[in-house]
């Protein structure tokens, strides 16, 4: 069986991906696929743990059900984002984070 840290590194460095994929890059494609490896690196703490703290069944799946709800969230977000993205683009013909700034007036 894979210990409990061997999980943890790994969320913590998709999640250190992703944070540095947010904050260095300008394309806003780019930082939706960031945020939703942080979103990932969250889920795969939270399942690790719950494996780790399963004493009872109960235990277990709640930790399951809270990754159930941040997926669902998840994928609302990338609908959203995905519209606001194309409505950029149809807008100003750019999703480059830095040249827009209409939400600046």
């Amino acid at each position: 069986m894979i210990a409990l840290e061997s999980y943890i590194l790994v969320a913590g460095l998709l999640f250190a991906i992703g944070a540095f994929g947010v904050l260095l890059r300008r394309n806003t494609l780019i930082l939706f696929m960031c945020l939703e490896l942080m979103l990932s690196a969250s889920i795969l703490g939270l399942i690790a743990f719950s494996r780790y703290n399963a004493t009872a069944e109960v235990a277990m799946m709640s930790g399951n059900l809270l990754v159930l709800f941040i997926i669902a969230i998840a994928a609302c977000e990338v609908a959203v984002g995905l519209a606001i993205i194309v409505t950029l683009w149809r807008r100003q013909q750019t999703v480059d984070v830095s040249e827009l700034t209409a939400l600046k007036n």
